[in-house]
C-alpha cells in the first residue's frame, strides 16, 4: 500500500508535542514492520520538513530520496484557475488574463507559502463567484456562467493566510 502524508511536518509541534511524537514513533515502527509492503511518502514545506525529519532519530535515515517542488508560477495559476472555474460551469473571461497574472506572480515573489501555492488559484475562483453572484443581482444581463474582471478582488489584501 502507499501512505500519502500531506502537511506532514503539522505531526511534530516541538519536543513537548508528546502525542505528536509518540505518532512519529509509530509510524517510524510501521515503516519497519512492513518496509516490504508499504510506501511512505511525506509532503511539506521545505523548511518545515526539515525540522521535522529530525524529530526522531531513525525518521531521516528512510528517506533517502527527497523531491523538491517548484512552487506554481502565474501562468500556471491562471491554468489552474481556470480549469477550477470550469469544473464548477463558469468562464474565466479573457479580460481577466493580464490581471491574474499580475496579481499571482505578485503574490507569488512576495511570499507563496502564506499565498497556499495552489491553493491560492482555488480561493481566487471562489472569491470571484462569491462577488459574481452579488454582480449578477444587480446586472440583468448578466451571464450567469461568466466570471468578469469585476468579480475578481486584485490586491493584496484580498488572500488570507
Amino acid at each position: 500500500g502507499v501512505l500519502f502524508i500531506d502537511e506532514a511536518y503539522a505531526l511534530y509541534r516541538g519536543k513537548d508535542d508528546n502525542f505528536g511524537l509518540e505518532c512519529i514513533d509509530t509510524l517510524v515502527k510501521g515503516m519497519e514492520d512492513y518496509r516490504d509492503d508499504v510506501i511512505v511518502i511525506l509532503a511539506g514545506y521545505k523548511k518545515e520538513m526539515e525540522v521535522f525529519l529530525t524529530s526522531n532519530s531513525g525518521l531521516k535515515s528512510r528517506f533517502p530520496n527527497v523531491i523538491h517542488f517548484k512552487d506554481y508560477t502565474a501562468e500556471e495559476l491562471l491554468l489552474i484557475a481556470k480549469s477550477i472555474a470550469k469544473s464548477k460551469e463558469y468562464t474565466i473571461l479573457p479580460e481577466c488574463d493580464e490581471p491574474l497574472l499580475a496579481y499571482f506572480d505578485k503574490v507569488q515573489k512576495d511570499d507563496s507559502k502564506i499565498s497556499g501555492n495552489g491553493r491560492l488559484a482555488r480561493n481566487k475562483v471562489e472569491e470571484a463567484i462569491l462577488q459574481q453572484s452579488r454582480r449578477v443581482v444587480k446586472e440583468v444581463d448578466a451571464k450567469l456562467d461568466e466570471l468578469c474582471l469585476k468579480d475578481f478582488v486584485l490586491d493584496d489584501s484580498s488572500f488570507v493566510e
